[in-house]
């Protein structure tokens, strides 16, 4: 292997070390920041049944990026108030880190990109266009243009993202089921 080779690979290795860190205590700062401090989180890792994970696949149009997602259930004054489902989607080349934070019915309350990588595509991370995605749930439409705000420039990252949080609010009823039982 030539040198600058394995430089490069030592450079990738060690940033990708750098920029998965924090990645968790990103999400929970985010989520306190909607629900408030004094909330209570308990982090799950989720393992998604084959036969869940194709039927919401086939619904969302998008495949999970893993075959697990790191859910937090929220508790405020000893009572479940919500949950907090953080995945990725692909970008057009990297992921793209997510969190959707919905209700006990299953409603988005906030959506926020923990983690672009890419190089263009990044005001799907803007609070104002995230905004749109909150009252929804596994009922509500998706459609890009239609339903969703477009952005020039971020059309593959819009796509990624708003099918991601589908996908979610897709799964919601499989993450009540699978953390209260």
């Amino acid at each position: 292997m030539k040198l600058y080779t394995r430089f490069f690979l030592l450079f990738l290795i060690a940033t990708t070390i750098l920029l998965a860190g924090g990645i968790k205590e990103n999400a929970e700062k985010e989520i306190k920041t909607f629900v408030g401090d004094s909330v209570i989180l308990e982090l799950h890792k989720l393992v998604i049944d084959p036969a869940a994970k194709k039927k919401i696949e086939i619904r969302a149009k998008q495949r999970f990026f893993k075959d697990y997602l790191y859910v937090w259930k929220i508790s405020k004054n000893d009572s479940l108030s919500g949950y907090a489902v953080l995945d990725n989607v692909y970008g057009k080349a990297m992921p793209i880190t997510f969190l959707v934070i919905m209700d006990l019915d299953g409603k988005i309350t906030a959506a926020r990109v923990i983690k672009y990588r890419e190089a263009y595509g990044g005001s799907i991370a803007n609070i104002n266009w995230l905004k749109q995605f909150i009252g929804r749930d596994d009922q509500s439409n998706y459609q890009i243009g239609k339903d969703v705000d477009a952005i020039s420039g971020a059309t593959i990252s819009v796509n990624a993202l708003t099918r991601g949080v589908k996908k979610i609010t897709c799964l919601f009823a499989y993450i009540q089921k699978e953390l209260n039982k």
